[in-house]
């Protein structure tokens, strides 16, 4: 295969000043909007710019974007997102699952996910998305783990339709020989993170991946960058997490970075290089920080 690069950025929470009308605030956004008097000094727009032109300069052939782009879930934050991806590279190029922060409450569709359809690309609205990037050999797979929760959680589920239509897409791209890249906010490893934000049906998930396997799982929603390994049906599977891309290092924050995967094929089977961009406070912008090299799965598919 020739090799890809991937751009996965994550938790995004475009600085947005909320300005809420009272039925607003008789609801989950009110505690959100309290959250931003402190957040708002950490999710900071000079990172979000000096993000965007690394992205540029980098030049990945696919940026990835697993979720919270939002803060407050309001249409006006979904139509800004929706121009700030448009100016960040050409449509074909990205591909976008929401996060808690994205339905935090109801919103009807066109004002709110409906306004990315551009980056999700759905049929008939009806998750998961599956992107083929050019050359047929890798298969983006979005997963919307996004749901609107009581107050002071931030759980996610997939539900009984998504996993069973999950399983059906991974068979089958397994059989084609594409490599399969799984796309969701939510943690999927065991212990990622606390009850109250975790992944209801995590469980079934890790048992579907254990059944069909995937090549590499890719997510956000934790403070800090993770590396876990997943049961596969042809070994372990890897599963990263980034942290907000746009957030200062602080005491709860590990501080902005992005991942820089190439995959590509060696004699031996697939190989993920994973280098991470951070962000760096005495330079005011990002640069090298770890690199990874992931043997992928290898073997008969499906």
């Amino acid at each position: 295969m020739k090799p890809v690069s991937l751009a996965h950025v994550s938790d995004l929470h475009l600085p947005f000043e909320p300005a809420l009308k009272p039925s607003q605030r008789l609801s989950k956004r009110q505690l959100s909007a309290w959250s931003w008097r402190r957040r708002g000094a950490i999710q900071r727009p000079e990172i979000v710019e000096a993000l965007a032109a690394d992205l540029r300069a980098q030049a990945p052939d696919h940026i990835v974007v697993t979720g919270d782009v939002t803060n407050f879930s309001l249409p006006a934050e979904f139509e800004r997102a929706a121009a700030w991806l448009s100016a960040l590279a050409p449509v074909e190029r990205i591909s976008l699952v929401p996060g808690n922060h994205d339905a935090l409450v109801r919103v009807e569709p066109a004002q709110g996910i409906d306004r990315w359809a551009r980056w999700t690309r759905l049929r008939d609205q009806t998750w998961p998305f599956v992107h083929r990037l050019p050359g047929d050999a890798v298969t983006l797979i979005g997963l919307n783990s996004a749901l609107p929760t009581a107050p002071l959680l931030a759980r996610g589920r997939l539900g009984s339709q998504q996993l069973q239509r999950l399983e059906t897409i991974l068979r089958d791209e397994g059989r084609a020989g594409r490599l399969r890249v799984l796309l969701l906010h939510h943690p999927v490893a065991v212990g990622a993170v606390r009850w109250r934000k975790a992944l209801a049906d995590a469980a079934a998930l890790r048992a579907l991946l254990a059944r069909h396997g995937a090549e590499l799982v890719l997510h956000g929603h934790a403070r800090d960058s993770r590396f876990d390994l997943l049961e596969g049906p042809r070994g372990a599977i890897p599963c990263l997490c980034v942290p907000s891309s746009s957030a200062l290092p602080n005491p709860r924050d590990e501080g902005a970075r992005w991942n820089r995967l190439r995959l590509s094929q060696d004699a031996e089977g697939a190989l993920a290089q994973v280098q991470v961009r951070e962000w760096s406070v005495a330079r005011n912008g990002f640069v090298d920080g770890a690199v990874r090299t992931l043997r992928l799965p290898s073997g008969p598919r499906g």
